[in-house]
């Protein structure tokens, strides 16, 4: 088994009209040994930038500490919140400084930029290698099931209930299928005047 693998976790991200969503289950286990079932593995910088963090729980935790001081010191010196494009390069320039030794995580970043409020989505592996999309991302250890789901729901410009909607959907039915993931879910839909976020009930067995 990777060690990505050990605790388990699903998170995607999608894009509407105007919006974007991200969801991630809850569940920290110890292989197949639940531990938790409401770890936080979605995380905010600003009202229109959050991003989740797949695989090790304590890497998850670790990362997501150093993110929210490198985020605090950006918005002191600058005096402006961060760009979530520019936050995707800093996520990548942190996990390849350690890809000698590195986070075990998969960051997905979901986010409006700038004036317009463009949806700005994208993934990487453990090393900062980034990819970019303007339908949708999966990470985690369901992510073969969520790319099923996430493909066969997913439409152009949802508008920001039926997003909600689709990426509960698609989240809930890939960790029912998955022994490593789910036990309830969080899911996050960003728009240029709100950010509602929801809590998912789940099967629990």
């Amino acid at each position: 088994m990777s060690i990505l693998d050990h605790n388990g976790s699903g998170i995607a991200a999608m894009v509407g009209k105007n919006c974007v969503g991200i969801a991630s289950d809850t569940r920290l286990g110890v292989g197949a040994q639940t531990v938790s079932c409401n770890f936080k593995k979605v995380f905010k910088i600003h009202d229109k930038l959050y991003y989740g963090l797949a695989g090790l729980g304590t890497d998850v935790q670790t990362m997501s500490e150093l993110l929210s001081f490198r985020m605090n010191m950006y918005e002191l010196r600058e005096s402006r919140k961060v760009k979530p494009s520019t936050f995707g390069n800093v996520v990548a320039n942190i996990l390849y400084s350690k890809r000698f030794g590195p986070y075990f995580t998969e960051p997905v970043i979901a986010g409006l930029e700038g004036p317009e409020n463009k949806p700005y989505l994208a993934a990487m592996d453990l090393i900062g290698a980034p990819v970019f999309t303007d339908d949708f991302l999966v990470a985690g250890t369901c992510s073969d099931n969520l790319y099923g789901t996430c493909e066969s729901l997913y439409q152009k410009d949802m508008d920001p209930e039926t997003l909600f909607e689709t990426l509960s959907q698609a989240l809930l039915a890939a960790v029912d299928r998955d022994a490593l993931s789910g036990w309830g879910a969080t899911v996050t839909i960003i728009t240029p005047t709100e950010t509602i976020t929801r809590q998912l009930k789940a099967r629990m067995d």
